[in-house]
């Protein structure tokens, strides 16, 4: 059973690619356009009318480089005259027409337009010729397949062609049964032209020879260029002509074309001339088609008056066609004209006039322009001043004549020379020449010889010749042709004129600027200046012309460096940027300016601190001003957070005698951090002690610093404690939490922990306490960089109290506390930690009023002991001096001092008891001492009496002691045979030989009475008030003046003196 409905879906398939919107096509394709150049504008020039299958609505628009001589309606294709043709100025010339639809599916299409003049069109010199292809030619890479699945007669359809284009073209088969391979044919190969359409559109319909169903395929065919168009000329034949003789290379025509519509290589045209009469004296160039003299020797009208020459055109694809070329040739003038008789005319200036015949005649064949003359004036000073008929010879003078303008040497002589010529192609001719004597009279003015002068200077050069104008005046009487110079308009303050007198009626001025002024290119480019020249004619008349001066820039400006281009950049650290990163301008008014950027220095710092050469491989300049990284993995915050480039530009065309740098300029580069570095701790040379007893909650007892090199939230810390144990002597590990807490702060880029107590410790443990603190960053962005350390705070335990008691009460103490800790810090090297200070109780009966307990630590952690810190305090004398000073009287520990209390009580009773029999012993042997010295005072008084009784050499009226008044030399009695000691004198005994001879002295017991008799008379009798000397010493004395005498004096010994009394 077959099934209508399914034809209609599958008839027919088309294994192509069909567009979902077709774009528009232009109806017909013109390619050239004719136009009369007096086509008035706003008239209507042609109609481009185009179709679009999809029935979009349409915008039409041209375009080229003279697309203003026309104007589009966008919505119908009208096109109309803008602009007015002039057929002498632009005789042809294309523009490009458009059309798209609403899809926006553009297409172009290019025209060809001449233009002719008004009602002189010529037909067939511009007209395409069609290249046609041949019939039932299939449209290559065309594979089609319709397809109907219905079998019998309802699988058989129909095919057939629409579309603009269909006419041209047949489809093959025309009927098909189930699937066919459709071929689309050439039908009309004259429609099929690619100058008149070079792209055709068709619709290939199948429909169902039973249901009537159908289906429609477009096909687009885009035809290909062939050479099948001759060239052609617009006429068959062309009259030229040529003088005979003419010289080689003489053009006969350049005008000569063949039109060939086919494009590429097909349309390409060469010239040539075909073998026949002429083709030895002509040339034709193969390309443009001019047609020149090749022999000038061959060319002679005498042999040969007309040439026939073919003139051929041959296209790239050899086709080729051909025309006639009749060159006629012209006669030249053999023949010299002759002239009659002599002409001396006397005229007055202003005056009179000229008017005289010149009688010539040729000898060429009358009739012909050979023997046709023609008279003119050679050109000469005063030629302008007269006219010659050309045809009559009349010889005038066109206005009134002036002496003033003849050359004085010429004395008013004006001669000028007529010139007689046939009218022949190559004019033979003579000459003669007229004098006119011309009387002088003053009425000229003087003149420049430029109306107009143009005088460039260089800037900055200051006082510069800048041109020389020249004028005449023609008066020949210095009065009347004297010159001077003036100047006007803008800007010509800055320049002055110096008249010089070259001759007679002659004169220069000189141009320069004036003294120290230079010019400025860019402050002014050019100066319009107005140069006058008068004469001192009562009439004032004067004579002017322009001086334009244009300045010349010289490369003197420096460069400049644009500020803007200076402004700061960031660039991260570590890598994170690579390539371009700035750009420096550099900037010079002077126009042949070529500039280039220099790095002059590299200025690195940290915090504004140099830090020397470390970031000069960082980044480089290139001449134009590009900032480049050049090591992106050595940009280091931390060693460097500013880079300073500084650079200036350089002008390498610079005048010599100008600057050709500029100023430094200074570019920061800013290098942002990158958190790429961890927190790390900074060594304490400290050791932590906890005295349990001592520290108190929220005290601080051990700290961290720490530092970051990165800034901002990168270089910021924060401390946590991760882990506290305590480790006791014998090595166990006890872990404690929430006994510690950290809290942050900071000084300058340092972060400082503070570790806290957070509740009371046992003051019974004795160990170290290890806490671990974590360093941790708070970047913005990216993961946070960490770091530990552990604390060890060692622990101080009771045993090492120590009590100092002292002398003053507590008020006192906690007074002199600083100078009391100072002492023992001195003494003992350690910190002192204070626990209590309080008073004695008044029922003790102990040496101090007060006492103070303490601790003694050294930095490692150990402490004192009592013994240790008397030791120590006993060895340093100021410092135990000073404790003393401050009331200190007991050491020891609190344990000690209460249990030695009775002890010391007891001692000291003992001691008090020792010291008071001391003092009696001391006072009984004072007392004994004293009892002797006075005895032996009084045995030494008795014996001076008597030895001063005694007369020398008198013996005593009693009888004598035997053996008492001599001694031997050993100083013993000899009667008693005692020794001195024995004489009660011990007590006085000294161990000087002075006493030994006191004693001796009465061995030699002689006096001289004579001179004791004198002597008694002149002592003075003793005041009752003076004190008596010493009675040992007074006879000591007298001794030592009588051993002075004479030996031989009578002496006698003193029996009556008896000692033993004594």
């Amino acid at each position: 059973m077959a099934w209508p409905w399914l034809s209609c879906l599958l008839l027919p398939a088309l294994i192509m690619s069909v567009a979902a919107n077709v774009p528009p096509q232009f109806a017909s394709n013109m390619t050239s356009v004719s136009l009369p150049e007096d086509l008035p504008v706003g008239a209507e020039a042609f109609w481009m009318v185009a179709k679009d299958l999809d029935q979009d609505p349409l915008t039409y628009g041209i375009s080229g480089s003279f697309a203003y001589f026309f104007n589009v309606t966008p919505a119908t294709g009208e096109v109309k005259l803008a602009s007015a043709l002039d057929y002498e100025t632009l005789y042809w010339f294309t523009v490009t027409m458009s059309v798209s639809d609403s899809h926006n599916n553009p297409v172009s299409w290019g025209g060809v337009w001449r233009g002719g003049r008004s009602r002189d069109q010529r037909s067939g010199d511009w007209g395409p010729l069609l290249t046609h292809a041949s019939t039932r030619i299939p449209i290559d890479d065309l594979t089609m397949v319709v397809y109907d699945p219905d079998k019998g007669s309802n699988g058989t359809f129909l095919l057939y062609l629409e579309g603009p284009d269909a006419e041209a073209f047949s489809v093959s088969p025309e009927r098909a049964a189930g699937s066919a391979e459709v071929q689309v044919l050439v039908k009309v190969p004259s429609l099929v032209d690619y100058e008149n359409k070079t792209v055709m559109l068709v619709q290939v319909m199948a429909i169902d020879s039973v249901s009537r169903n159908f289906s429609v395929a477009s096909v687009t065919i885009h035809l290909r260029d062939i050479n099948d168009h001759r060239p052609t000329f617009p006429y068959n034949l062309y009259n030229f002509s040529v003088f005979e003789h003419s010289e080689s290379g003489t053009v006969v025509t350049n005008s000569t074309h063949a039109f060939d519509p086919d494009t590429g290589e097909g349309g390409r045209i060469t010239y040539s001339l075909l073998p026949g009469n002429g083709a030895d004296i002509f040339e034709v160039d193969p390309d443009s088609g001019t047609v020149t003299v090749g022999n000038s020797e061959l060319l002679d009208r005498e042999k040969q008056a007309v040439y026939y020459l073919t003139l051929q055109a041959t296209d790239g694809g050899g086709l080729s066609s051909s025309t006639v070329l009749h060159v006629y040739l012209l006669d030249i003038n053999d023949n010299v004209p002759v002239v009659s008789g002599s002409y001396n005319i006397f005229v007055q200036e202003e005056k009179d006039n000229v008017s005289v015949t010149i009688q010539a005649r040729d000898n060429d064949q009358p009739g012909t322009n050979n023997s046709h003359l023609y008279f003119s004036l050679l050109p000469s000073p005063y030629s302008h001043n007269f006219s010659v008929d050309p045809d009559t010879g009349l010889l005038r003078n066109l206005g009134p004549l002036d002496r003033e303008a003849i050359d004085p040497a010429l004395g008013g002589r004006i001669v000028l020379t007529v010139r007689v010529a046939d009218r022949g192609m190559s004019p033979l001719s003579t000459q003669v020449n007229v004098t006119i004597t011309v009387e002088d009279i003053n009425d000229n003015v003087p003149v420049f010889d430029q109306l107009n002068y143009t005088f460039p200077v260089k800037e900055n050069d200051p006082g510069v010749l800048v041109g020389v104008v020249k004028a005449w005046d023609a008066d020949q009487t210095e009065a009347n042709n004297r010159i001077s110079f003036s100047l006007s308009g803008s800007g010509a303050n800055n320049f002055m004129i110096r008249g010089s007198v070259l001759g007679s009626g002659q004169a220069e001025g000189y141009l320069r600027l004036a003294s120290g002024v230079s010019l400025d290119y860019e402050t002014q480019a050019s100066f319009n200046l107005t140069v006058s020249a008068e004469n001192p004619d009562p009439q004032g008349a004067e004579a002017t012309a322009g001086i334009f001066v244009p300045v010349e820039d010289v490369n003197d400006e420096p460069p400049t460096l644009d500020a803007a281009s200076l402004r700061g950049i960031r660039v991260a650290e570590n890598g994170s940027q690579h390539g371009l990163v700035a750009e420096v301008v550099a900037r010079d008014v002077d126009t042949a300016a070529q500039l280039e950027v220099q790095l002059v220095n590299v200025i690195c710092t940290k915090a504004e601190v140099d830090v020397g050469s470390l970031c000069h491989g960082w980044f480089s300049v290139l001449a134009n001003g590009s900032v480049l990284i050049n090591q992106s993995e050595a940009i280091d915050y931390e060693t460097c957070d500013l880079v300073t480039l500084v650079v200036r530009a350089y002008d390498l065309t610079t005048d010599p005698r100008f600057q050709a740098y500029s100023a430094n300029g200074s570019l920061p580069i800013t290098i942002e951090d990158v958190n790429d570095n961890a927190p790390y701790f900074l060594p304490e040379n400290k050791t932590f002690v906890v005295i349990p007893e001592v520290v108190i909650p929220n005290q601080q007892v051990a700290f961290v610093r720490a530092r970051d090199n990165d800034s901002g939230s990168n270089g910021a810390i924060v401390f946590s404690i991760l882990q506290v144990n305590f480790i006791s002597k014998d090595g166990t590990v006890i872990p404690f939490q929430g006994f510690f807490r950290v809290s942050n702060s900071s000084e300058a880029d340092v972060f400082i922990g503070n570790i806290e107590l957070v509740t009371s410790l046992d003051s019974t443990l004795q160990g170290t306490y290890q806490v671990t603190v974590q360093a941790q960053d708070r970047p913005s962005v990216g993961p946070a960089q960490k770091a530990k350390i552990t604390l060890n705070l060692f622990t101080v335990d009771q045993s090492y109290r120590v009590r100092l008691q002292f002398s003053t009460n507590k008020e006192e103490v906690g007074a002199n506390t600083e100078k009391i800790k100072a002492a023992l810090a001195q003494a003992t090297r350690t910190t002192v930690y204070i626990v209590d200070i309080k008073d004695i109780e008044s029922t003790a009966r102990a040496r101090g009023r007060s006492y103070l307990d303490a601790y003694f630590v050294f930095s490692n952690g150990s402490a004192l002991t009592v013994d240790e810190l008397s030791v120590m305090i006993r060895e340093d004398q100021d410092s135990l001096t000073q404790l003393l000073q401050l009331g200190l009287v007991v050491l020891g520990s609190q344990e000690t001092l209460e249990s030695d209390l009775p002890k010391l009580l007891t001692s000291t009773i003992i001691g008090l008891g020792v010291a008071l029999l001391l003092v009696i012993l001391i006072m009984a042997t004072a007392l004994v001492c004293v009892r002797k010295s006075y005895h032996r005072k009084l045995r030494a008084m008795k014996a001076a009496k008597e030895a001063r009784k005694t007369a020398a050499g008198v013996m005593p009226t009693v009888s004598a002691i035997p053996g008492t008044n001599m001694y031997t030399s050993e100083r013993a009695n000899p009667m008693l045979n005692l020794d001195t000691n024995d004489l009660g004198f011990e007590s006085q005994s000294s161990t000087s030989d002075l006493d030994h001879i006191s004693l001796n002295s009465l061995d030699n017991n002689t006096v001289d009475l004579e001179k004791d008799k004198q002597k008694s008379k002149k002592e003075p009798l003793h005041s009752s008030m003076e004190a008596d000397e010493e009675p040992l010493s007074v006879v000591l004395s007298g001794r030592k003046a009588g051993t002075g005498g004479q030996q031989n004096q009578v002496s006698f010994t003193n029996a009556g003196l008896d000692t033993t009394d004594l």
